[in-house]
């Protein structure tokens, strides 16, 4: 079968929104500490120009960022960048730039550090797509370490797009502030190809995406959740036993096939839900279920809340 772009299947089930907050102007010793984000929030820092470390307190693990490099932190987790000298930092002053966004910078005259700081915005109940399949560090580099990137790599138009994020930022134009958020769309969209291009795709669906064998698997349940796939099915898609392929998803996604499209299916049954017109019984045979029982039964698992009331909280919402 063709293949499917998955990843617009995903963004147009799971509307995507962001903001700039912050551009770090920061001259060595610098340190800054995140907290936890709140539901439905994921943080992330474009390195502009210099470098930073970003450390995980709950683990101690610390990874250094470089200029081009992009860090999301898709399940909110608190972190801490700091310049990496161990230094005390002095003091610290922001001031709100006319364009929107905050501009911060401090005493230290050590290595410059350029970064960009802001948030995505992904709505209920879509947050568990991020949680249960996406890492919960996720770096990409906007170059791919031995020197210019394809032009035709999701590398070469992320080095691009943080050029252009530099140059939007760096002055207070008319639209600056409008046009920075509108790129992070484009920003989080890339990040996540270029992680699924690399030769090392994290753990979750960018590793299993990446995965050419059982790649028509996942075109086939973004495309087509509806239809009563069973794993015989999706094997012979990719012409696997079906010992071969479950092995394939487990190691790669830490889940199963089936678990991957009930997620599918209820973000679809979510987004149906809010229309108004549309019965319960509809919205279950349009993804997927004869018994509108077993439908309700799977909405309320995963959501958390019956169709009903999903459906009057999300208009009140509206």
């Amino acid at each position: 079968m063709p293949q499917i772009d998955w990843l617009s299947h995903l963004l147009q089930m799971m509307p995507v929104t962001g903001c700039v907050e912050v551009r770090c102007v920061y001259g060595t010793p610098w340190r800054i500490a995140f907290a936890q984000s709140a539901l439905y929030e994921i943080p992330y820092h474009v390195v502009l120009q210099g470098s930073a470390v970003i450390e995980d307190p709950e683990t101690g693990t610390a990874r250094e960022l470089v200029a081009g490099d992009i860090v999301l932190l898709p399940h909110g987790s608190a972190h801490v960048l700091h310049d990496g000298t161990g230094h005390m930092p002095g003091r610290t002053y922001r001031r709100q730039v006319s364009a929107g966004w905050m501009l911060r910078d401090n005493d230290g005259r050590g290595e410059q550090l350029d970064m960009l700081c802001g948030r995505f915005f992904i709505g209920p109940p879509h947050d568990r797509l991020i949680r249960n399949y996406l890492p919960k560090t996720l770096m990409v580099r906007a170059t791919n370490g031995r020197g210019e990137p394809g032009i035709d790599s999701a590398s070469h138009h992320l080095a691009n797009l943080v050029r252009m994020m530099r140059i939007e930022s760096a002055d207070e134009r008319p639209g600056g502030h409008a046009i920075l958020n509108g790129l992070t769309l484009a920003l989080f969209t890339l990040a996540l190809r270029a992680a699924s291009e690399s030769e090392q795709a994290p753990a979750g669906l960018l590793a299993l995406a990446a995965h050419s064998r059982v790649a028509p698997a996942i075109s086939a349940m973004f495309a087509n959740p509806a239809r009563p796939w069973n794993l015989p099915d999706l094997a012979d898609l990719c012409n696997m036993s079906r010992a071969t392929f479950v092995r394939h998803f487990r190691d790669k996604l830490g889940r199963s096939a089936i678990e991957l499209l009930t997620d599918i299916r209820m973000s679809m049954a979510a987004n149906e839900l809010r229309k108004p017109g549309l019965s319960t019984e509809f919205v279950a045979d349009a993804v997927g279920y004869q018994s509108v029982a077993a439908f309700r039964r799977v909405f309320t698992d995963k959501v958390g809340m019956g169709p009903g009331q999903w459906r009057r909280l999300a208009r009140e919402g509206e």
